[in-house]
Order: structure tokens, then sequence, then C-alpha cells
């Protein structure tokens, strides 16, 4: 199995030893109990997101010097907690709700700062993104969309490339260098932005296809988490590009 999204690698399942856990305790992994999960995670996301947006938002409407203390700290915080649980799956039960509680304040932040400068923009990119994650879960459960090798290879070697994208915009930036066009709100900008956001949303396809299987396959209970925080990366991702997105479109107004 393969999958574009860095937290549900190849060996995941494997390396969990769901057989041995399920001949243990008898607890396996359920679609269900991934579900509830993801929710939860949400919830969890949503709850430090709007703390931290009345946080970053002054009375009059401007952002406030606060928003880039939270959006810092979400960013490291969401990281370190992303990073610990793709290492250690078993840790998901406890490691998953601190990032999704941490990844929402930074997420509450920069929703804030795109918020002031371009006025409903939040509401739409949320919209967008969980109605592109009901569509295409929609689609993938009628079978219009098959998760092929050839399809995921695709889709993974597409998010590699974009992440190598951002990783040298990031590497560029620090040295005062600004990555022309791609980033700019003309129509090259635009056009790599709906890219990106297309590859981002069938991720979400390898991301049903991967935990389907491991319910196939008799995970252990704990995956439930590891896959609802893995669902819940791509989502987060999808959320942020679509305000990339519409910012640049915006910007042209």
């Amino acid at each position: 199995m393969r999958s574009g999204n860095p937290v549900l690698r190849e060996s995941t399942f494997l390396d969990s030893g769901s057989g041995l856990m399920i001949t243990r305790d008898g607890q396996a992994m359920t679609l269900n109990g991934t579900v509830n999960k993801t929710g939860a995670l949400l919830l969890m996301a949503v709850v430090t997101a709007a703390f931290a947006w009345s946080q970053s938002i002054s009375a009059d409407g401007m952002v406030s010097p606060a928003a880039g203390i939270y959006m810092i700290a979400g960013a490291i915080g969401s990281l370190i907690f992303a990073l610990a649980t793709s290492l250690k799956p078993t840790w998901a039960p406890i490691t998953a709700p601190i990032y999704a509680l941490v990844e929402g304040l930074f997420l509450g932040s920069i929703s804030a700062v795109y918020e002031a400068r371009f006025h409903g923009i939040v509401f739409q990119a949320v919209l967008l993104t969980f109605g592109t994650l009901l569509a295409l879960l929609l689609v993938y459960r009628s079978g219009m969309i098959k998760a092929t090798e050839n399809f995921k290879l695709g889709i993974a070697a597409a998010t590699g490339g974009i992440a190598l994208v951002y990783l040298a915009t990031m590497v560029l930036g620090i040295f005062g260098v600004r990555m022309p066009l791609l980033h700019d709100s003309g129509l090259i900008g635009i056009g790599f932005s709906l890219v990106v956001v297309v590859v981002a949303a069938l991720n979400l396809v390898l991301d049903f296809d991967f935990i389907e299987s491991g319910v196939e396959q008799g995970a252990p209970k704990h995956m439930e988490w590891y896959s609802a925080f893995a669902l819940m990366v791509t989502l987060v991702w999808l959320y942020i590009e679509f305000l990339r997105l519409l910012s640049k479109l915006q910007s042209r107004n």
C-alpha cells in the first residue's frame, strides 16, 4: 500500500503488529471508531482555534500581536506532536488529541490573519474543505474512484514534488530570496494553487483507502486514533491551501 500522506506509510499497519494485538486483547480497529475519533480531534481543534481567533483579532477588527505568538507556538507544537505520533503510533491515543489542540492554535491565528485582510474568506475555506471531504468520500464509497497502485504512485509523487517546492521556498526565504510567480496572485500562481488543492484533495482518497485497508487487516484499536490523526493532517493541509487559493483570487479584485 502507498499513501501521499507522510504519516501513512506503507508499513504503518504492519509496524503496529495488528495480528498479535488482536489475539491478545480482542480489540480491532473499526471504521466507525475511526470516524468518531476524527470528529473528536476536529472538535478539539475547533475549540482551541476559536480561542486563538478571539485573541488574534482586536476589537477594531485588526490583527493583534498575539496572532504571531499563537501561530508560531501552534506550528512548532503541532510539528512536534505530529512527529511523535508518526514515529510511535501506539502513542496516538495521547499524542493525537494534543496535536489537535495545538494545531487549533495555529489554525485559529492564521485564519484570523487571512480574515482581517479578506473578509469572509475563512467561512468559504471551511465550506470548501468539508464539502470536498464529503464529496470525495461519497465518490470513493460509490466506487467511481479506485485507488489503484498507479493512482497512489502518481499522487504520492505529486505530493512529494509540492513538498520540495515549499521546502525550496522556505530555504530561499531564509536568504531573502522570493520564489517568483508560484506564490503570486497571477495566473501562474493561481494555477499552481489549483493544482495543489487538487493533489491535497486526492490525498483524501488515498487516506480513505489506507484506513479501509487497516480495518480489513484487523489493525489494533489505537490505530483508530492514528488514522484519525492522519486524516486530520490532510484536512489541515487542504484548508490552508484553500485559504491560499482564495486569497490569490480575491487579491485580483
